[in-house]
């Protein structure tokens, strides 16, 4: 069990940690709120044709829809739309740092709603890793300015990140009702794209697509392991760890982007940088190791001595 959890743990963070690069050839010629629906009916399609090849029961009741739908609507649309409308105002490394609050979030709302107990040793986990993202992403913190664009980019990637987090919250009360998690994504990514959709139309927004290699083989990719493969190996283990522990994912998959920044777009590493992934390595650890193995080592250490 272990083993399968840090397997979907490092399978969500690697895939997101790609998507960054690849969603740089879904800019442009397309507007965002296609792009996404394009993506998530895409997605729901892989899924759908798998449900069916592999016999998985597809009636739900209307309740259960109406969870489904709460969960694309908070996962699989909003929070996308609206991270989105923040990058024409901040850079896509200060919206990480942003959204990477997301651990936070999480801890607090799976308190509130589901009445889990805070520890510790996960607060102290998820705030070095926030630490070391910060110090990683210091010199756009350093020249992000007092003015309206970009506190209103900061507000959006804040609101973007908040209905993640609740997003996070319907899916692991999905599961707990024993709602398939293939199932509720199939339908999810749905609801997801045709909300997109509408809003699409509401706007007058052209129906156009990009028929050029990138956007078509970027579109691919987002939707088969950017949403199907990545989503599913997530909620899966939210559903084993809980929100608090799962989100950790999102404040290592920024380290990924990087790493891929730095073959393909020159990133130059800094000591700041350096000592930023050696905090989110140490928080990394505090949060997914068990505790009674922290335990262990640390008596180990004191004995030594």
């Amino acid at each position: 069990m272990l083993t399968h959890s840090i397997s979907l743990y490092f399978s969500a963070v690697f895939i997101w940690g790609s998507t960054f690069f690849a969603i740089k050839f879904q800019l442009g010629g397309v507007n965002p709120e296609l792009s996404i629906a394009y993506r998530f009916a895409l997605a729901a399609l892989i899924l759908f044709a798998w449900c069916l090849f592999r016999g998985l029961p597809l009636r739900f009741s209307p309740q259960q829809h109406l969870w489904m739908a709460l969960q694309g609507l908070l996962l699989f649309c909003l929070n996308y739309l609206v991270i989105y409308w923040a990058t024409s105002e901040l850079t896509s490394g200060l919206i990480a740092v942003i959204f990477s609050t997301i651990v936070l979030m999480n801890i607090a709302n799976s308190a509130l709603f589901f009445r889990k107990p805070v520890s510790p040793l996960m607060v102290t986990g998820a705030l070095l890793g926030l630490v070391g993202i910060a110090l990683i992403f210091s010199p756009e913190l350093t020249n992000l300015q007092s003015n309206t664009a970009s506190l209103t980019g900061v507000g959006l990637t804040l609101l973007g990140t908040f209905i993640a987090s609740l997003g996070n919250i319907i899916s692991a009360h999905n599961q707990q009702q024993k709602l398939p998690v293939i199932q509720t994504n199939a339908f999810g990514m749905t609801y997801g794209a045709l909300i997109l959709a509408m809003t699409a139309i509401l706007q007058s927004v052209p129906f156009n697509y990009d028929d050029s290699l990138g956007y078509s083989v970027s579109l691919f990719y987002l939707a088969l392991f950017g949403s199907v493969l990545a989503f599913g190996s997530y909620l899966t283990l939210l559903g084993r760890i809980g929100p608090e522990k799962a989100a950790y994912a999102m404040v290592l998959f920024p380290l990924v982007a990087l790493g891929i920044s730095t073959l393909f777009e020159g990133y130059q590493w800094t000591m700041s940088s350096a000592s930023g992934v050696a905090l989110v390595l140490a928080g990394n650890i505090l949060i997914i190791m068990p505790k009674s193995y922290l335990l262990h080592l640390v008596k180990r250490d004191a004995s030594n001595r």
